[in-house]
């Protein structure tokens, strides 16, 4: 069995970077065994025997490490949870189509919501406490939305439900007593969840819809994204979120987003705090932007730190209609945590609504209403450099509201080239040690 197991190997990347070097390990099942889902009984449009073959594979394919193998055609089906040594392999013209019905993602999972821990609906792809696992090939996996969109709002019962997660996180209940799925609560499952898991690899598949995050990596060591293609237009559909997670690799990829390409975060509040693993180690290389929020925003939820972030030779596409800013760095009075070591190069786009870079320390979004301040813990900020970066309109170059007891400090911008601003280019507050050299020469 071991020999078997043997087969699953590991690949490792190793990157350059401004921090230090790293290597990343990722598994290939170039030499493992395929387990075909027809052979274990699946039928186009039949989610029950598609998600009894799927799983049955997946038990088989974990054994000896194996390819779980989604033929060409679609294949409607229920949650998917994958385990230690398999590969979920979409072939080429393969659609993963997954359903519409709350209840298929039952029983409730540990999962999260928002950067605090539960138990939810269970992730549509979920993995939990597995090693050498893989979502790969150049099919697609689908969501529909159709129930899912209906939960876009956040109606009073939604509201409370959040609320009550976070004083029971306030509070140290136990997650096993946080069951969210109570008929009111509504809150929507990640598309994908690696949940405490290593030796991660998510290649070349195409991504369609979310309830949720569309990939969220928590809790995470060693991952690599590579050539994914992303398109997800629903509430909070960020791209990637890596949250607390370490030695990450995301390349060649392209977004298509109803909110923030990617989104690295760290826990809220009490979570981060209980936690204390930093999100750190993570390269951003060669990806497009068509459509998002931010190109990459760091936080809101960082309370467990994050640091030591490479983002470089990145594009924002020409028909990009909503993104605000290449750069967010967002937290406020209650998340702690820190931010240090940011550098961003190489990047370009057109028409940005906000500005290149924005540093908020008071970001509370629908928070400040809900609940009140509990504990009071401050975000330093530190060390985030940008160097040849280059779009042609903003309102602003650089915007930065720091807190006055804990100022924002080192940051420093060179050969950064906004063609047309409406605003003052630089609006900064409590901020020590800001430096903008050789820029704005082309104008």
């Amino acid at each position: 069995m071991k020999s078997q197991r043997n087969k699953v190997k590991l690949n490792k990347e190793f990157v350059k970077t401004p921090f230090s070097n790293l290597t990343i390990k990722s598994p290939n099942f170039s030499s493992a065994k395929n387990f075909n889902i027809i052979d274990y009984g699946a039928v186009p449009n039949d989610k029950e025997k598609n998600s009894e073959a799927i799983k049955n594979a997946i038990n088989e394919a974990s054994l000896v490490g194996g390819n779980v193998i989604i033929p060409k055609g679609e294949w409607y089906t229920k949650k998917i949870h994958l385990k230690s040594n398999v590969n979920l392999h979409v072939s080429e013209e393969a659609t993963l189509l997954f359903s519409p019905d709350p209840n298929d993602y039952l029983p409730a999972v540990f999962t999260t919501w928002e950067g605090l821990e539960c138990y939810n609906y269970s992730p549509l792809i979920y993995a939990f406490d597995a090693q050498n696992v893989a979502i790969t090939g150049k099919g697609t996996i689908k969501a529909d939305n159709s129930e899912w969109s209906k939960w876009f709002s956040r109606p009073p019962a939604h509201m409370e439900s959040i609320k009550l997660l976070y004083n029971w996180a306030q509070e140290r209940v136990p997650v096993e007593q946080r069951n969210m799925v109570n008929g009111n609560s509504n809150l929507r499952p990640q598309f994908i969840q690696f949940n405490r898991c290593k030796n991660v690899l998510i290649e070349d598949i195409n991504i369609r819809n979310s309830p949720f995050w569309t990939v969220h990596l928590y809790l995470s060591k060693n991952v690599v994204v590579r050539r994914i293609d992303v398109n997800a237009h629903g509430h909070n559909n960020d791209g990637i979120d890596p949250e607390m997670s370490q030695n990450i690799l995301i390349e060649n990829c392209v977004f298509d987003q109803g909110d923030d390409a990617i989104a690295i975060k760290s826990g809220r509040n009490p979570e981060g705090w209980r936690l204390k693993k930093p999100s750190k180690n993570i390269v951003i290389r060669n990806c497009l932007v068509k459509d998002g929020h931010q190109l990459v925003a760091i936080g809101s939820e960082l309370s467990g730190g994050i640091e030591n972030i490479y983002i470089e030779n990145c594009k924002v596409s020409d028909t990009n209609t909503k993104l605000m800013h290449l750069l967010f760095i967002k937290t406020n009075e209650r998340m702690g945590g820190y931010v240090k070591n940011v550098y961003f190069q190489n990047v370009q786009a057109n028409t940005i609504s906000q500005g290149i870079l924005g540093i908020d320390t008071d970001v509370l979004y629908q928070w400040r209403k809900l609940v009140p301040t509990v504990v009071r813990k401050l975000t330093p900020i530190t060390d985030v450099f940008l160097t040849d970066v280059r779009a042609s309109s903003a309102k602003f170059v650089v915007k930065i509201n720091g807190n006055d007891e804990l100022p924002v400090k080192n940051i420093w911008m060179k050969n950064i080239t906004l063609e047309k601003s409406a605003e003052e280019r630089v609006q900064i507050k409590n901020v020590k040690n800001f430096k903008l050299e050789n820029s704005f020469e082309n104008l």
